[in-house]
């Protein structure tokens, strides 16, 4: 059976358009990508998945080919988008993987709507720890904006090629990290999308690193099946915060990619594909319900 390739969508949330691609038939995996990233980031790992699984990714609001209102960007109103588009898809209850940005909005849809989520899944998740990578750091330093334009415009990336030599050069990032960053700062090539990135990123992130740190909740993920994915070499956020989110989330799965970094479903998709595949058929998927978090609250835990 030929495995089906992300076919993308569009609809209206909110007076809005989200955009979105779908592939496969079966459970639903919702794929949630990172900071001036979009629903492609797992175009090479979707044809692998889709032969079991109905995949659901969106183009967070302010990427990709969504749209990039003057808004909220916080990691409560992405979860919010995420719950909204599902609601429009029919879809009630879901596994959730995320990367990077995406794996902060995984978890506080997790947190925010237990009832809809039946596995957890990061992958060099953000929201775990402090340290970031430098240029995401820089981005919430008074002044980014008025910088951001010049760094990001068309004639001065040459398609993130400028951009890369300058980040190998003073040794920001090694390769694949590399490039990782500099396609998504040549994303951002018009007033929308650099504010869009700007808002996002001070929402989580400020100089001295990430902001939001879900470590006083991980405990609850014990009542969700969990999946850490990492790539060894991360250079933007460090491995070490996939091992330390793994000891404080009891029953979660850890998966070290040794030879991968930023992007471990990329640099080895099949890999990446066999381990989630087989942890969705290995675990049973949550059943709460919308309050289930209350006794937990009101017991003050």
């Amino acid at each position: 059976m030929a495995q089906a390739t992300l076919t993308p969508h569009e609809l209206t949330l909110h007076g809005h358009r989200v955009t979105y691609r779908t592939a496969g038939r079966g459970p639903v995996l919702v794929l949630l990508h990172g900071i001036t990233g979009s629903s492609q980031t797992w175009e090479h790992v979707a044809p692998l998945l889709s032969a079991r699984f109905t995949l659901i990714a969106p183009d967070l609001l302010g990427h990709g080919q969504s749209a990039t209102p003057r808004g909220d960007y916080s990691l409560g109103a992405h979860a919010s988008g995420v719950r909204d588009l599902l609601t429009a898809l029919g879809h009630e209850r879901v596994t959730v993987i995320g990367h990077s940005l995406g794996g902060g909005i995984a978890m506080q849809f997790a947190y925010q709507f237990p009832e809809r989520c039946e596995r957890l899944a990061l992958v060099s998740s953000g929201g775990l720890g402090p340290e970031v990578h430098l240029l995401l750091r820089a981005a919430a330093l008074p002044g980014a904006d008025y910088v951001l334009p010049l760094i990001t415009s068309s004639r001065l990336l040459g398609l993130g090629r400028d951009l890369g030599g300058v980040l190998r050069r003073a040794r920001l990032a090694p390769g694949g990290d590399l490039q990782v960053l500099a396609r998504g700062f040549a994303s951002l090539d018009n007033t929308g999308s650099r504010q869009a990135f700007l808002h996002t990123v001070r929402a989580v992130i400020d100089p001295g690193g990430q902001r939001v740190n879900a470590h006083d909740r991980l405990r609850l993920a014990a009542l969700f099946p969990s999946l850490i994915v990492w790539g060894e070499r991360d250079s933007i956020i460090p491995v070490a915060h996939g091992a330390a989110a793994h000891a404080a989330m009891p029953g979660s799965r850890l998966e070290i990619f040794p030879a991968a970094g930023h992007m471990p479903h990329d640099a080895d998709p099949d890999r990446f594909a066999a381990v989630l595949t087989d942890f969705c058929h290995t675990t049973d998927g949550a059943r709460l319900t919308a309050d289930h978090w209350q006794p937990l609250l009101a017991g003050g835990s």
